[in-house]
């Protein structure tokens, strides 16, 4: 059986920590941010952490690589 791939558009949105949480970057952050309050604007910066169903198909999309 050849070895799976690891998945290119994952492999730019997702990073693994060193014990396997699945990090990535907050949605809804990069235009129309005037109409937004400064509150949820401030709760949208740094990155966020999946987790269950969606953080186990990144794992598996990303094999380890997460570059």
């Amino acid at each position: 059986m050849p070895k799976q791939k690891t998945h290119k558009g994952a492999k730019k949105r997702f990073r693994l920590t060193a014990t396997g949480k699945v990090k990535h970057r907050q949605a809804g952050t990069s235009h129309l941010a005037t109409r937004m309050s400064q509150k949820r604007k401030r709760n949208l910066r740094g990155t966020g952490v999946l987790k269950g169903v969606d953080a186990d198909r990144i794992r598996s999309a990303l094999r380890g690589n997460s570059y």
